[in-house]
Protein backbone atom coordinates (compact mmCIF):
# COMPACT_ATOMS: atom_id res chain seq x y z
CA UNK A 1 0.00 0.00 0.00
CA UNK A 2 1.13 3.55 -0.61
CA UNK A 3 2.91 5.31 2.23
CA UNK A 4 1.55 8.27 4.07
CA UNK A 5 2.80 11.75 3.28
CA UNK A 6 1.59 14.97 1.79
CA UNK A 7 -1.11 14.50 -0.80
CA UNK A 8 0.01 15.33 -4.34
CA UNK A 9 -1.87 18.03 -6.20
CA UNK A 10 -3.99 16.27 -8.84
CA UNK A 11 -2.83 18.30 -11.83
CA UNK A 12 0.47 19.61 -10.50
CA UNK A 13 3.46 19.90 -12.82
CA UNK A 14 6.92 19.24 -11.49
CA UNK A 15 10.23 19.85 -13.18
CA UNK A 16 11.60 16.41 -12.44
CA UNK A 17 8.47 14.21 -12.23
CA UNK A 18 4.85 13.93 -13.13
CA UNK A 19 2.12 12.71 -10.81
CA UNK A 20 0.31 9.94 -12.62
CA UNK A 21 -3.26 9.57 -11.38
CA UNK A 22 -5.09 6.27 -11.72
CA UNK A 23 -8.56 6.78 -13.18
CA UNK A 24 -11.25 4.75 -11.41
CA UNK A 25 -14.52 4.01 -13.22
CA UNK A 26 -17.34 6.29 -12.04
CA UNK A 27 -19.79 3.37 -12.25
CA UNK A 28 -17.69 1.39 -9.75
CA UNK A 29 -16.65 -2.24 -9.87
CA UNK A 30 -19.00 -4.56 -11.71
CA UNK A 31 -19.93 -8.09 -10.71
CA UNK A 32 -20.48 -9.95 -7.47
CA UNK A 33 -18.26 -9.27 -4.45
CA UNK A 34 -15.50 -11.81 -3.78
CA UNK A 35 -16.06 -14.58 -1.25
CA UNK A 36 -15.62 -13.46 2.37
CA UNK A 37 -12.04 -14.45 3.29
CA UNK A 38 -12.03 -14.23 7.11
CA UNK A 39 -13.09 -16.68 9.82
CA UNK A 40 -15.98 -15.83 12.10
CA UNK A 41 -15.26 -13.62 15.12
CA UNK A 42 -13.63 -16.27 17.32
CA UNK A 43 -13.34 -14.00 20.37
CA UNK A 44 -17.06 -13.17 20.46
CA UNK A 45 -18.02 -16.78 19.70
CA UNK A 46 -15.83 -18.06 22.56
CA UNK A 47 -17.21 -15.48 24.99
CA UNK A 48 -20.78 -16.46 24.03
CA UNK A 49 -20.07 -20.20 24.38
CA UNK A 50 -18.38 -19.69 27.76
CA UNK A 51 -21.32 -17.66 29.05
CA UNK A 52 -23.72 -20.35 27.81
CA UNK A 53 -21.77 -23.12 29.58
CA UNK A 54 -21.70 -21.08 32.80
CA UNK A 55 -25.47 -20.54 32.59
CA UNK A 56 -26.05 -24.28 32.00
CA UNK A 57 -23.85 -25.28 34.97
CA UNK A 58 -25.63 -22.83 37.26
CA UNK A 59 -29.04 -24.11 36.11
CA UNK A 60 -27.96 -27.63 37.12
CA UNK A 61 -26.86 -26.29 40.50
CA UNK A 62 -30.24 -24.59 40.96
CA UNK A 63 -31.97 -27.93 40.33
CA UNK A 64 -30.45 -29.26 43.59
CA UNK A 65 -33.26 -29.30 46.23
CA UNK A 66 -30.70 -28.90 49.02
CA UNK A 67 -29.65 -25.48 47.67
CA UNK A 68 -31.49 -22.94 49.82
CA UNK A 69 -31.28 -19.51 51.39
CA UNK A 70 -28.54 -17.04 50.54
CA UNK A 71 -26.56 -19.59 48.60
CA UNK A 72 -29.52 -20.22 46.26
CA UNK A 73 -30.06 -16.46 45.80
CA UNK A 74 -26.38 -15.99 44.90
CA UNK A 75 -26.42 -18.84 42.38
CA UNK A 76 -29.67 -17.54 40.87
CA UNK A 77 -28.12 -14.08 40.44
CA UNK A 78 -25.06 -15.57 38.68
CA UNK A 79 -27.27 -17.72 36.43
CA UNK A 80 -29.32 -14.66 35.42
CA UNK A 81 -26.12 -12.71 34.64
CA UNK A 82 -24.74 -15.59 32.54
CA UNK A 83 -27.99 -15.89 30.58
CA UNK A 84 -28.01 -12.12 29.96
CA UNK A 85 -24.37 -12.23 28.78
CA UNK A 86 -25.21 -15.10 26.42
CA UNK A 87 -28.16 -13.18 24.94
CA UNK A 88 -26.09 -10.00 24.46
CA UNK A 89 -23.19 -11.83 22.81
CA UNK A 90 -25.56 -13.79 20.56
CA UNK A 91 -27.21 -10.53 19.44
CA UNK A 92 -23.80 -8.90 18.89
CA UNK A 93 -22.64 -11.78 16.71
CA UNK A 94 -25.82 -11.73 14.63
CA UNK A 95 -25.63 -7.95 14.16
CA UNK A 96 -21.94 -8.09 13.29
CA UNK A 97 -22.48 -10.81 10.67
CA UNK A 98 -25.35 -8.83 9.10
CA UNK A 99 -23.37 -5.57 8.99
CA UNK A 100 -20.29 -7.35 7.61
CA UNK A 101 -22.30 -8.90 4.77
CA UNK A 102 -23.98 -5.58 3.88
CA UNK A 103 -20.78 -3.53 4.05
CA UNK A 104 -18.76 -6.13 2.12
CA UNK A 105 -21.23 -6.00 -0.78
CA UNK A 106 -21.39 -2.20 -0.68
CA UNK A 107 -17.60 -1.71 -0.69
CA UNK A 108 -16.99 -4.07 -3.62
CA UNK A 109 -19.30 -1.92 -5.78
CA UNK A 110 -17.20 1.24 -5.24
CA UNK A 111 -14.77 2.63 -7.83
CA UNK A 112 -11.86 1.94 -5.44
CA UNK A 113 -12.71 -1.78 -5.51
CA UNK A 114 -11.27 -2.02 -9.03
CA UNK A 115 -7.82 -1.23 -7.61
CA UNK A 116 -8.31 -3.42 -4.53
CA UNK A 117 -9.08 -6.36 -6.79
CA UNK A 118 -6.11 -5.64 -9.04
CA UNK A 119 -3.78 -5.44 -6.01
CA UNK A 120 -5.34 -8.47 -4.26
CA UNK A 121 -6.40 -6.55 -1.14
CA UNK A 122 -9.26 -8.90 -0.20
CA UNK A 123 -8.12 -9.52 3.37
CA UNK A 124 -7.31 -5.85 3.96
CA UNK A 125 -10.83 -4.86 2.89
CA UNK A 126 -12.30 -7.67 5.01
CA UNK A 127 -10.33 -6.49 8.06
CA UNK A 128 -11.68 -2.98 7.52
CA UNK A 129 -15.21 -4.43 7.36
CA UNK A 130 -14.65 -6.40 10.60
CA UNK A 131 -13.38 -3.33 12.48
CA UNK A 132 -16.13 -1.11 11.05
CA UNK A 133 -18.85 -3.56 12.11
CA UNK A 134 -17.46 -3.59 15.66
CA UNK A 135 -17.19 0.20 15.63
CA UNK A 136 -20.89 0.48 14.73
CA UNK A 137 -21.67 -1.45 17.92
CA UNK A 138 -19.86 1.18 20.01
CA UNK A 139 -16.28 -0.17 20.18
CA UNK A 140 -14.07 2.96 20.15
CA UNK A 141 -10.82 1.03 19.62
CA UNK A 142 -12.40 -0.67 16.60
CA UNK A 143 -13.45 2.77 15.28
CA UNK A 144 -9.80 3.93 15.39
CA UNK A 145 -8.61 0.81 13.55
CA UNK A 146 -11.36 1.20 10.94
CA UNK A 147 -10.43 4.83 10.35
CA UNK A 148 -6.76 3.95 9.79
CA UNK A 149 -7.57 1.07 7.43
CA UNK A 150 -10.12 3.24 5.60
CA UNK A 151 -7.35 5.76 4.89
CA UNK A 152 -5.07 3.05 3.53
CA UNK A 153 -7.86 1.75 1.30
CA UNK A 154 -8.63 5.15 -0.21
CA UNK A 155 -12.07 5.57 1.35
CA UNK A 156 -11.72 9.34 1.87
CA UNK A 157 -10.92 12.06 -0.69
CA UNK A 158 -7.54 12.81 0.95
CA UNK A 159 -6.65 9.11 1.05
CA UNK A 160 -7.52 8.82 -2.65
CA UNK A 161 -5.15 11.69 -3.42
CA UNK A 162 -2.36 9.99 -1.48
CA UNK A 163 -2.92 6.82 -3.47
CA UNK A 164 -3.08 8.92 -6.66
CA UNK A 165 -6.57 7.70 -7.48
CA UNK A 166 -9.40 9.74 -8.92
CA UNK A 167 -12.86 8.84 -10.13
CA UNK A 168 -13.26 9.43 -13.85
CA UNK A 169 -15.91 11.98 -14.81
CA UNK A 170 -19.11 10.27 -15.85
CA UNK A 171 -20.27 11.16 -19.39
CA UNK A 172 -23.91 11.35 -18.23
CA UNK A 173 -22.89 13.71 -15.42
CA UNK A 174 -21.12 16.00 -17.88
CA UNK A 175 -24.20 16.12 -20.11
CA UNK A 176 -26.54 17.27 -17.34
CA UNK A 177 -24.12 19.64 -15.60
CA UNK A 178 -25.52 23.18 -15.95
CA UNK A 179 -23.46 25.61 -17.98
CA UNK A 180 -22.59 29.04 -16.63
CA UNK A 181 -24.38 31.95 -18.21
CA UNK A 182 -22.14 34.46 -19.93
CA UNK A 183 -21.25 37.52 -17.89
CA UNK A 184 -22.94 40.84 -18.78
CA UNK A 185 -21.07 43.99 -17.85
CA UNK A 186 -18.54 41.98 -15.89
CA UNK A 187 -21.27 40.19 -13.87
CA UNK A 188 -23.41 37.14 -14.54
CA UNK A 189 -27.15 37.88 -15.08
CA UNK A 190 -28.10 35.85 -11.99
CA UNK A 191 -25.67 37.82 -9.77
CA UNK A 192 -27.79 39.82 -7.25
CA UNK A 193 -25.20 42.59 -7.31
CA UNK A 194 -26.23 43.34 -10.90
CA UNK A 195 -29.29 45.19 -9.53
CA UNK A 196 -27.10 47.60 -7.51
CA UNK A 197 -26.22 51.01 -8.85
CA UNK A 198 -24.30 54.01 -7.59
CA UNK A 199 -26.35 56.85 -6.10
CA UNK A 200 -24.87 60.33 -6.53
Amino acid sequence: MAGMGPAPKPNARRRNATVAMVELPAAGREGEPPAWPLLGDIVLQTQRDTAQRTADDLELELADPDLTGRRRTAVQRKADAAREATAILTAQLAAQERVEAELWALLWALPQAVEWERAGWLREVAQYVRWKARAEQGDLDAAKEARQLGDRLGLTPLAMLRLRWRVAADEDERAVRPRRRPAVGGRRPDDPRAALHVVE
